[in-house]
């Protein structure tokens, strides 16, 4: 049974929703403002709204994320944080959505764990072949086909980001490293080196910024497969 009001005001809760008829695809996330409404970033409207708690779990189970180790803000600064973002407009599925804002608003780290261990980068698919993959789901009127199709997308996605991920994680480490690297030369007075190095990280930050505007292609794509009318 859920706990008393006020015990969840500042807690970070999410609950499950659904792709198509499928459960536990992905979480949706808020802040409980412990007087039975929730701050979160409600679809269809893609802005951040306080909503009754009814509205926010649509009657599925809610669960209360746990930091045991690390960093949160109390309860009443978690709620003020939540407060300061009412009628934001700036959802984004990959880079600021229900996950990023509870997180941010309870640690002030703006992060989705969901999205780091599943949506992949494009830089190795055929984007032509999953976007019609998803096409024809959405349009097929037999529910059992569309199922079958989008559990392939999702199938296709998720070995793409197994085999990309450790290449865009590795380019950022190489900015971060040659960025040390010009620091360190430009302390011995090595301008050739600092430059050497400098010429190294815009050509990893390139590559990095050519994989984010993939990302930014795949969040278009994944939004379709997505019921998100929370």
């Amino acid at each position: 049974m859920y706990l008393m009001l006020n015990d969840m005001r500042g807690d970070q809760i999410y609950v499950y929703r659904n792709l198509w008829d499928f459960d536990g695809v992905y979480q949706h996330h808020g802040i409980d403002c412990g007087d039975g409404t929730v701050i979160h970033y409600r679809k269809p409207s893609e802005i951040v709204e306080r909503t009754s708690l009814a509205t926010f779990t649509r009657g599925n189970p809610v669960s209360v994320k746990q930091y045991i180790k690390g960093f949160c803000f109390v309860p009443n600064v978690v709620v003020s944080r939540a407060e300061s973002r009412l009628g934001e407009d700036k959802y984004n599925l990959l880079f600021n959505n229900c996950e990023h804002f509870a997180n941010w608003c309870k640690t002030g780290i703006s992060d989705s764990k969901q999205i780091r261990e599943f949506v992949p980068l494009m830089g190795k698919f055929n984007k032509i072949k999953l976007y019609e993959t998803i096409k024809r789901s959405l349009n097929y009127t037999d529910s059992n086909n569309a199922h079958r199709l989008v559990q392939e997308a999702l199938s296709d996605i998720k070995v793409v980001w197994d085999q990309v991920q450790p290449e865009y994680k590795q380019a950022v480490e190489e900015v971060e490293s040659w960025q040390k690297v010009a620091e360190e030369a430009v302390k011995r007075d090595r301008n050739d080196l600092a430059r050497a190095a400098l010429v190294k990280k815009r050509d990893y930050q390139q590559k990095a910024w050519k994989l984010e505007q993939q990302l930014k292609e795949l969040a278009d794509m994944t939004e379709k497969l997505l019921i998100t009318d929370r």
